[in-house]
């Protein structure tokens, strides 16, 4: 089973989180805490199931674990240490890494690096999505249980998650990331 989790302190919507779930057959479902957030999500991703449950994400400074709490999953996780492309990262100026010509230019050293990552791409429906990530830290340890079953030793993001244009680093991590979701016109904010 391999899980995204969106941690949003900012956003049109407001604060919120998500969580991306792809089951070992494959079935991909997203658990948002609201219609409004699951229906933006999932003109901007492809699932196979939406769930609407409240999702709570606990973590900040001083905080060594996370925890998250969306319906039948319980994950605790512990961040390590910014990994040497995330100390990189985050040297680049906000106002720069979170525009389109940075994405741009970050996509191929990033497939390079982290096969199946991209930072730019069409998020369908018409939307473009760009991501400029600003740190990546390695996870330390993690507990996750779905439905009270455990989930087992963390591992590699393997096969890579099938939600939209790309996927997420290999190495199971915490990135910090600006993403910018392009609407068409006609959709407008």
């Amino acid at each position: 089973m391999r899980l995204v989790v969106g941690h949003w302190p900012v956003s049109p919507m407001g604060p919120f989180a998500d969580v991306m779930v792809e089951h070992a057959d494959g079935r991909r479902v997203l658990l948002a805490p609201s219609l409004r957030v699951a229906e933006f999500v999932a003109a901007t991703y492809r699932f196979d199931d939406i769930v609407i449950w409240p999702v709570t994400v606990e973590s900040g400074r001083g905080r060594e674990e996370w925890t998250v709490t969306a319906g039948p999953l319980r994950l605790a996780f512990r961040p390590g240490r910014s990994t040497a492309l995330g100390r990189l990262l985050r040297l680049v100026p906000g106002r720069l890494a979170s525009s389109p010509g940075w994405a741009a230019l970050c996509d191929v050293p990033a497939r390079l690096l982290m096969p199946g990552v991209r930072t730019r791409g069409s998020a369908g429906g018409g939307r473009r999505e760009w991501y400029a990530a600003r740190d990546l830290r390695t996870i330390a340890s993690a507990r996750a249980s779905w439905d009270g079953r455990d989930l087992g030793a963390l591992t590699a993001v393997e096969p890579p998650v099938r939600f939209g244009f790309g996927s997420v680093p290999r190495k199971p991590s915490l990135t910090r990331v600006v993403t910018t979701v392009e609407l068409p016109a006609a959709e407008g904010p």
